[in-house]
């Protein structure tokens, strides 16, 4: 059952608050002229805000919000065919049509997809995996090309060895890198081929593993999560009020959001938006109060539309359980 039924009980909350709404940009200002270029279709807009990304980190993240703008493959098509070797170019193109893919697959599970559906998603995914290997051909230190064969080689059910070999091909570029983590942590989920133990070990190791403050604390969160999602109604509650779950929840957010060294890219409202949603689950309502003070109105799609119902919706009925 989604989050937001289990915890209000399926009550109508009549929305999000006026004002309350996802911002793909994070409130970042660069960020938010990509996506106004991007919705505009004007490829040398984009060129130019990917032209100033500060390192290998800053242009993955800019390559997943271009690779999220609908109709973006209608015009980084002629991109690519103006430039055919251009490097990040590939990847931009590459990269939607791994994200295409995925929404032709649509999140309904294996036995809910048609037969259309799966050929739509491997043919994309298969279009896709080619210009990304192309582009970490032409340019070997890009990041973005092995954070999206990750999903890819997910989609494609790639073996255990393909898919390490495409996390361990991230790190040697970006050994904290978060979203390859994440990528990683769904990988060795029990739902694809891993198991709980498996999951939870990553990110336990990941964690300790990375400087206090690093983000990768996240992952712990991220793992409570996924295993709450995985119960039945009343084991996923017995799950998340357990001690264990309690107190990695503590140390993880001691050893990331709230250690004095953790720095706030320009993604900072996740980390900030998982452990809030994870401290929700787990009863502890005064750790996830002062999370949600942190957040403001930063609102993010996810864990809430991951968990089920409205985000908005979801993320506002939450804030003010833990308020009161």
């Amino acid at each position: 059952m989604a989050l937001f039924a289990r915890l209000a009980r399926r009550r109508n909350t009549g929305g999000g608050a006026p004002g309350l709404t996802v911002d793909p940009a994070y409130g970042d200002p660069e960020l938010t002229l990509l996506l106004k270029q991007a919705a505009a279709g004007d490829w040398p807009g984009v060129r130019a805000v990917l032209d100033r990304a500060v390192d290998q980190d800053d242009l993955a993240l800019m390559i997943g919000l271009l690779a999220d703008v609908t109709g973006s493959e209608s015009w980084l098509g002629p991109a690519l065919d103006a430039d055919p070797g251009d490097p990040v170019t590939l990847l931009a193109h590459g990269a939607r049509h791994i994200r295409w893919g995925w929404e032709a697959r649509t999140a309904a599970r294996a036995q809910h997809v048609t037969e259309a559906q799966w050929k739509t998603f491997h043919e994309r995914l298969a279009t896709g995996e080619e210009l990304l290997f192309e582009a970490a051909e032409r340019d070997p230190e890009l990041l973005g090309p092995w954070l999206y064969l990750q999903m890819s080689g997910r989609g494609g059910s790639v073996g255990r060895s393909a898919a390490r070999y495409r996390f361990d091909a991230a790190l040697r570029r970006s050994p904290g890198h978060l979203a390859s983590h994440r990528q990683r942590l769904q990988q060795l989920c029990a739902k694809w081929s891993g198991s709980h133990e498996e999951m939870h070990a990553f990110a336990r190791a990941s964690m300790l593993a990375a400087p206090e403050g690093s983000p990768l604390g996240e992952l712990v969160a991220l793992a409570h999560i996924e295993h709450w999602m995985s119960l039945a109604s009343g084991d996923d509650v017995v799950y998340m009020n357990g001690p264990q779950v309690r107190d990695s929840l503590h140390e993880a957010a001691d050893r990331s959001i709230r250690h004095p060294d953790f720095v706030r890219g320009r993604d900072w409202p996740q980390a900030f938006n998982t452990f809030a949603a994870a401290f929700h689950l787990a009863r502890q309502p005064y750790a996830a109060n002062l999370v949600f003070q942190e957040i403001g109105d930063a609102v993010c799609e996810s864990p809430w539309d991951q968990l089920g119902d409205d985000p908005v919706a979801a993320f506002r009925h939450i804030r003010a359980v833990c308020a009161a």
